[in-house]
C-alpha cells in the first residue's frame, strides 16, 4: 500500500510500538489518528498533528468511542496494535482473573469487534490494509504469561481466518509478530529487547511491500525453528 494520503487508525498509538508506527505513517503522507487511555500521551500526540481518540479498549465504551471517531470517514488502514501484557501470570489464584479479563478484552476482543464495526468503511475504499500485531508468543507460549500468549495466539487465528474470508476483496490482512520491543510493557524484563522504532519499521516497510505476515526480527528465526520442528520451538519458548 501507498499510504500518502490514506487514512489510518492506530490503537494503542500514544505509546510504545503504536506510537513509532503512526510517526512513521505520518512521516510517509498517511493522515493518522491514534487511540490511547492517557490524555496527557495523547495530548502530546496531537501536537503533533495527530487526530487522536481517547479510550479504554477493554470496556465497551471505548470500543464506541473508536467507532465512533471514525465513523464517515474514509479509513484505508487499521492497525490493531493496542495490547496489555498479564506476563508473571499465576494460573491457580482466582485473584488474577479480573487481569485475565482485561488482557483477553484487550488483546482479543477488541480488535474483533473493531473489524466488526470497520470492516464495512474498509470494503469501500478502493484500497484498505488491515494489520493485526500479535506476538512471536503467538507461534509457541512462553511459560510465565498463558494468558497473554493465548490472547495472542487467539489473535493470529482470527487474523488468518479473517484473511481467507476477505480473500477476493480489497482488503488485504496483514499479521505484525514482534519479539520482545522495549516499551513500557516489558521494562521490568531483562535481557536484549528490539527498540519500539526499529520494530515499527519492519512493521511499515512490511505495510508498504504488501507483505501477509511480518515477522519481526528473532521472530524470524523462531518461525524457521517451528516450520521444522514445532515442539523445539516449545521447549525453546516455554522456559521465558
Amino acid at each position: 500500500m501507498d499510504v500518502r494520503g490514506k487514512l489510518a487508525l492506530v490503537t494503542g498509538g500514544s505509546d510504545g510500538i503504536g506510537r513509532e508506527i503512526a510517526l512513521q505513517l505520518q512521516a510517509l503522507g498517511a493522515d493518522v489518528i491514534v487511540t490511547g487511555r492517557s490524555p496527557e500521551k495523547l495530548q502530546a500526540m496531537a501536537a503533533l498533528g495527530f487526530g487522536t481518540i481517547a479510550g479504554d479498549l477493554s470496556q465497551p465504551a471505548g470500543i464506541d468511542a473508536v467507532v465512533s471517531g471514525v465513523a464517515g470517514k474514509p479509513l484505508a488502514l487499521l492497525v490493531n496494535n493496542a495490547g496489555v501484557g498479564a506476563m508473571d501470570y499465576v494460573v491457580d489464584d482466582p485473584a488474577n482473573l479480573d487481569t485475565a479479563a482485561d488482557c483477553i478484552r484487550t488483546n482479543l476482543d477488541a480488535p474483533i469487534a473493531l473489524c466488526a464495526h470497520l470492516l464495512p468503511g474498509l470494503k469501500a475504499q478502493p484500497e484498505a490494509v488491515i494489520v493485526n500485531v500479535t506476538s512471536g508468543l503467538a507461534i509457541a507460549p512462553c511459560g510465565s504469561g498463558a494468558v497473554y500468549c493465548a490472547s495472542k495466539a487467539g489473535l493470529r487465528a482470527y487474523t488468518q481466518a479473517m484473511r481467507y474470508m476477505l480473500k477476493g476483496s480489497h482488503v488485504r490482512v496483514i499479521e505484525a509478530l514482534p519479539p520482545v520491543v522495549e516499551t513500557n510493557m516489558t521494562k521490568s524484563r531483562a535481557g536484549k529487547k528490539l527498540s519500539a522504532h526499529d520494530c515499527a519499521a519492519e512493521i511499515v516497510r512490511g505495510i508498504r511491500t504488501g507483505k501477509t505476515e511480518i515477522n519481526v526480527g528473532m521472530v524470524k528465526m523462531l518461525q524457521i525453528v517451528h516450520s521444522i520442528s514445532p515442539a523445539l520451538a516449545r521447549r525453546i519458548m516455554i522456559t521465558f
